[in-house]
């Protein structure tokens, strides 16, 4: 009984404390928020691009997104078909070039540019499938 009378007591001094309370509560929020929420609903498809194992030469690695177009520019020029990539690594660009199976095939392609690009080394990496002539 005495229980009971307990339970009784705390709910209605429960009720009273919410009931007394009242007003509005405004939210000003950045629109852009609206956006960043419908984007992370979005499904994303995986790279469909198969990849193996291999190496690509490092030409060069810059701050500038204008030096590393520079750069890619005078490689593609002198070799239009081997793929380039830009790949940025903060603070960093790095500009990549080709999709070699084999770390001597890559070597090649170094000891051709050496010249033009005297810091580029050969890196091994995730390569996509090189193309069939």
């Amino acid at each position: 009984m005495k229980l009971n009378l307990f339970i009784i007591g705390l709910l209605s001094s429960i009720t009273s404390v919410v009931t007394a309370q009242t007003g509005s509560v405004t939210i000003h929020k950045d629109q852009r928020l609206d956006q960043k929420i419908a984007d992370y609903g979005l499904i994303v498809p995986p790279n469909t691009t198969p990849q193996i194992d291999g190496y690509r030469v490092q030409l060069t690695f810059e701050q500038s997104r204008e030096a590393i177009e520079t750069a890619k520019a005078k490689f593609s020029g002198a070799f239009p078909e081997i793929d380039t990539y830009v790949i940025y690594k903060a603070p960093n660009f790095f500009l990549k070039a080709g999709d070699f199976r084999t770390y001597n095939e890559a070597e090649k392609v170094k000891s051709k540019i050496e010249i033009d690009f005297p810091t580029s080394n050969v890196v091994r990496e995730k390569i996509n499938l090189p193309k069939i002539k």
